[in-house]
């Protein structure tokens, strides 16, 4: 295999012939005969305006040299059917698909006027099952090999060995299965083979991980990072690109499905590879090809936008598979996170959505449906829940007015309050990736200046709220509550409020102690506890018996909510699994609570069934 042989011409070279796949494939997005999504057809009209720019080169041999490469070098496994109706796998030339020949094209057609390749990062998002790692596995073998680089070090990295070593498998079977690369190339290791050697060379392909001692030394030529978005932080990344600095054309490739953490590193070279695609920011050395849908996309009603995420559905990954996860995710609310990121490339708030998004987008009313004024005029009286913010956190404050009062088919109606510290806003923005600010200037939640939420404050407006709407009682964590009723103390005020536990304990309340909770159950005693709050919320969402006012915190919340779940099947809100705030359902849920609160289990003592009694 010759060497990659560097151009060093100072005329651009402008082919947009059918010989030219990598132009190809952008014009047909650009012109729409090849269906893509939004930050993919930026990539493509950025490389179509880039061929009209007179300090970068495109060099189509270069380019087509190394899409040649996989075809004439490379095998991968395809799956046929025998005569005998049996099915057994077979090594095939690796012919890249329109999409590939614009990533490879791209990497290895552009160049600078120097005649060095122009990128040395790329970030490459799309769906499971599209043929992204052994894409990166043959970068890898290209940069080894074609390119003429003496003592070239390429490595398969991840966070773990594990991880790093499942893309570097499938190097290792390209090399098993051609007789160019296994002539040049020699193992080390026997099942599995942990470094294939270039001895002619002095160059290597290997796995590598944080978990690697002594990797401070490593110079990597080309790095192909897997699965960002299960990384927890940039330590890999910033290891390799510490170790490219000195080598001019050194190429970080990552590729990635999407995630769900807006703190992560993934989601950090996401939003970066798209601001660059779209012309947002400038770099001309960093690379991206991004799936996503289209705003207004349902993948789980229309079929058509798939492609969008899987630009290789039909070839390696089939439409029968996709549609039996949509059918599973539809059936299984846990999953629909899972198969939105997985397979439609889009980022959920967390890992796996406990409140299905067209669930709650369902129950949310108009900007002017909800009035409580107009419900407390029918003479309707609401019930609370209040989340008390722990230092930098949100308060949160919920009222739910009761419609219509038939057990078990109760029908509501509710609206949240927040409130959180002015002097932290901007950088909890940043930090929590919500637009607080522009959130704050829409009045969906107020600032209370300094630091944290004044419990005076806090105390003052909860006075006024409560004076005009009267709820019944108000469900509270236990957190704060003895220092919010200091400061009620102090300005003249009280609220009904009562302590609704946080976890799997029950509050046992008897009608002693609270006959405005026990009167409409008939029951001497009633069982207030989160497992059956958050019960009674979803059955009120699923069963569309609930209208929400529009509030985008509160949406926030909804679609981060994460259970945690105990022996007995159980949930409760997990705050610390969350990517975002949930202090807002934690109230709602809590307001459905108290409005819903029903007799403890018949037969079985309190001490049996976990119950406390306290306030």
């Amino acid at each position: 295999m010759p060497a990659e042989k560097p151009t060093r011409t100072k005329t651009p070279k402008r082919n947009t012939s059918p010989d030219d796949p990598t132009t190809a494939y952008a014009l047909a997005v650009h012109t729409g005969k090849i269906i893509a999504g939004p930050h993919v057809r930026a990539a493509c009209a950025r490389h179509l305006n880039d061929l009209k720019r007179k300090d970068l080169v495109w060099d189509l041999a270069a380019a087509n040299r190394a899409i040649g490469f996989f075809t004439d070098v490379l095998t991968v496994e395809k799956e046929v059917r025998t005569d005998y109706g049996d099915v057994e796998s077979l090594a095939v030339p690796f012919t890249l698909e329109p999409w590939q020949c614009f990533n490879i094209g791209s990497l290895f057609g552009w160049k600078k006027l120097d005649g060095l390749r122009r990128f040395r990062r790329a970030f490459i998002e799309i769906g499971k099952g599209n043929g992204k790692s052994p894409m990166a596995a043959g970068i890898g073998h290209y940069m080894l090999t074609a390119t003429g680089k003496i003592r070239a070090e390429v490595y398969s990295a991840a966070t773990d060995k594990d991880q790093a070593a499942i893309l570097f498998r499938d190097a290792v079977a390209m090399w098993e299965r051609s007789p160019g690369l296994k002539k040049r190339l020699v193992a080390s290791g026997i099942n599995p083979v942990w470094q294939l050697t270039d001895m002619a060379k002095a160059s290597f392909f290997k796995p590598i991980s944080s978990e690697k001692k002594g990797k401070s030394g490593i110079r990597p030529y080309c790095a192909l990072v897997d699965e960002v978005h299960e990384h927890p932080d940039n330590s890999v990344i910033e290891m390799l690109r510490a170790g490219t600095k000195g080598n001019q054309e050194a190429l970080l490739f990552e590729i990635t499905n999407s995630g769900f953490d807006r703190l992560s590193v993934c989601w950090n070279e996401h939003q970066y590879s798209i601001d660059v695609a779209h012309g947002v920011k400038t770099n001309d050395a960093w690379f991206s090809y991004v799936c996503a849908l289209d705003e207004g996309d349902d993948p789980f009603e229309d079929e058509s936008c798939w492609i969008k995420a899987n630009p290789n559905l039909g070839v390696s990954i089939q439409l029968p598979f996709i549609r039996e996860q949509v059918a599973e995710a539809k059936g299984m609310p846990s999953k629909e996170g899972l198969v939105r990121r997985l397979h439609f490339c889009e980022w959920t708030e967390s890992e796996k959505s406990a409140i299905p998004r067209k669930v709650w987008q369902a129950c949310l009313a108009d900007s002017d449906e909800i009035d409580p004024e107009a419900l407390c005029a029918q003479g309707l009286r609401p019930y609370g829940g209040l989340d008390l913010s722990r230092a930098r956190d949100l308060c949160a404050f919920t009222l739910s007015w009761v419609t219509d009062p038939t057990p078990d088919a109760q029908r509501f109606v509710s609206k949240t309050w927040f409130w959180t510290p002015k002097d932290t806003l901007a950088d909890r923005a940043k930090n929590d990736r919500a637009p607080y600010v522009e959130w704050e200037r829409a009045g969906f939640l107020e600032a209370v200046p300094g630091p944290r939420v004044s419990y005076r404050w806090l105390a003052e407006a909860l006075a006024g709220l409560c004076a005009v709407y009267e709820p019944q009682m108000i469900g509270c964590d236990q957190y704060g509550l003895e220092r919010l009723n200091d400061q009620l103390g102090e300005i003249g005020a009280s609220l009904p409020c009562i302590v609704h536990p946080q976890g799997f304990q029950r509050r046992v309340i008897d009608k002693k102690e609270e006959s405005s909770l026990i009167g409409s159950t008939g029951a001497e005693e009633v069982a207030l506890w989160m497992p059956d709050s958050i019960l009674k919320l979803e059955a009120a969402l699923l069963e569309g018996r609930i209208r929400i006012d529009p509030n985008p915190v509160q949406t926030m919340g909804a679609a981060s909510v994460v259970y945690e779940q105990n022996r007995t099947g159980h949930r409760m809100f997990a705050k610390d699994k969350a990517t975002s705030r949930i202090d807002g359902m934690v109230a709602l849920a809590m307001s459905i609570g108290v409005a819903t609160v029903q007799p403890p289990v018949a037969g079985r003592s309190y001490l049996e069934t976990g119950a406390m009694v306290f306030i």
